[in-house]
């Protein structure tokens, strides 16, 4: 089966498309990097002739409100009318876990503004709504910092490793559309402040973590399970601890 993976060259991407080809299938990255841009339209029905499964995992490079709506607004319209033209039967995109509880956040807007073009395009599809990923805790407390401290929310979360998101993404993407969300998320339910405080005392970072239930992410304030799956979700296998003691260290 032929897949192609847009944003195939990053860290989730490179991962889906390492192991589709390990099953077997013809698994194809596709990044400005390959030729194809998604926002200029660049290459982009080149790489999905004779596409059967689409999948996109690729974000923004600014998160800005404005910025992050015009790519996954512009990005997907693209994509929809290409997969369209070339008969792609499974559309499969990666999206976040509580994304439309959370409205104002500017990027979570804009993840829910991708998921309904997906859904309204005709073609048939897959959402796999995931929890952050380990490799995401130090973006978080960069973005939590306030007068020098890192001021972190008490809500609960499951963070999960990236192998796992990946994992998810290709079952999807082999499975059959459920025309839906299915959700994925790491095996742990802890408090957001204190899972990342511990990560950042492990890396040596000595600047003060403040638990503070009010503290925002990413523009908006959390209720306590705003970012927790449902009972549904397939939860990843991997703990903190085995991805600090592999190659996640």
């Amino acid at each position: 089966m032929k897949v192609v993976v847009i944003g195939g060259t990053g860290l989730i991407g490179s991962k889906v498309v390492e192991k589709l080809d390990a099953r077997g299938h013809d698994a194809r990255p596709a990044a400005p990097q390959t030729g194809c841009n998604t926002i200029t339209n660049e290459g982009v029905a080149e790489a999905l002739a004779g596409a059967e499964v689409l999948i996109d995992v690729s974000n923004s490079p600014s998160f800005a409100d404005d910025d992050v709506m015009s790519f996954f607004v512009t990005s997907t319209t693209n994509l929809v009318a290409a997969a369209r033209a070339a008969g792609v039967r499974h559309y499969v995109a990666l999206s976040i876990v509580g994304a439309e509880r959370l409205p104002d956040s500017g990027y979570l807007r804009a993840k829910v503004a991708q998921e309904k073009l997906i859904a309204d395009s005709g073609i048939p599809y897959t959402i796999v709504r995931a929890t952050q990923f380990f490799e995401f805790s130090a973006a978080i407390a960069g973005s939590s910092v306030v007068d020098g401290e890192v001021r972190l929310s008490t809500a609960y979360y499951q963070p999960m490793a990236s192998d796992d998101v990946a994992t998810a993404v290709g079952r999807a993407a082999v499975g059959e559309p459920v025309n839906g969300i299915v959700e994925t998320g790491g095996p742990e339910k802890v408090r957001m402040a204190d899972f990342i405080g511990a990560a950042l005392a492990r890396t040596g970072d000595e600047r003060k973590v403040v638990a503070d239930p009010d503290a925002a992410y990413f523009g908006t304030r959390l209720a306590d399970d705003s970012l927790v799956p449902g009972p549904d979700a397939v939860l990843g296998t991997t703990s903190h601890e085995e991805w600090l003691a592999g190659a996640g260290r």
